[in-house]
């Protein structure tokens, strides 16, 4: 296979360091990815480092490794760099008096989305009992912007004052209460498949 040198027109050859980003991120070795996409790890070290460019059917496989679709691994699906979210056009919902604004965009392959979220005096973001809402290995961090809120992680009640942060396992059975007297207003970011066991 010939060596290739990236280029802005040839994602396959521009393809390496974000396989070897993507792969670190969850915490698979090269082996790990092997096993998991059926492509050696001599192969995806050279394609790693640039030494040569996959053809469509290995990158394919790598794709199907790292879970990404074959246009979502090469950014096809991406027709800019930047993307902005504009306040007046937030995708939102609200269950009960749970408020929850999506302030990234819902691009291919992200693999971390930030929410606005607005709690009600006496609201939660869930029930005691409802399952874990993210992927295996998510991590959540929760900024409080005002008023206050309980974590409670698997039975446990963490208090959070204005101005605190938590990061946590998200996908373990969570929730959070405002028991104020005031609305809590707090940024979540889910960052998708990052923890390390």
């Amino acid at each position: 296979m010939a060596t290739a040198t990236a280029t802005n027109n040839d994602p396959i050859a521009a393809v390496g360091p974000r396989i070897r980003a993507l792969r670190e991120a969850m915490s698979l070795s090269l082996r790990d990815l092997a096993d998991r996409s059926g492509v050696s790890a001599q192969m995806l070290s050279q394609v790693e480092r640039g030494e040569t460019s996959p053809t469509l059917a290995v990158a394919a496989k790598i794709a199907s490794g790292v879970e990404l679709t074959l246009s979502q691994l090469l950014r096809l699906d991406e027709g800019h760099h930047v993307a902005i979210s504009r306040g007046a056009e937030r995708r939102s919902s609200r269950r009960g008096g749970h408020l929850i604004e999506e302030l990234t965009p819902p691009l291919p392959g992200q693999r971390a989305d930030v929410s606005l979220h607005v709690l009600d005096p006496g609201a939660t973001t869930g029930g005691a009992s409802d399952p874990p809402m993210h992927e295996p290995g998510s991590r959540e961090t929760a900024i409080i912007l005002a008023g206050s809120a309980a974590l409670v992680i698997e039975g446990t009640r963490h208090e959070l004052q204005e101005g605190d942060s938590v990061t946590f396992d998200a996908d373990l059975p969570h929730h959070f209460e405002n028991e104020g007297t005031e609305p809590t207003r707090f940024i979540a970011v889910i960052a998708a498949g990052l923890r390390r066991s």
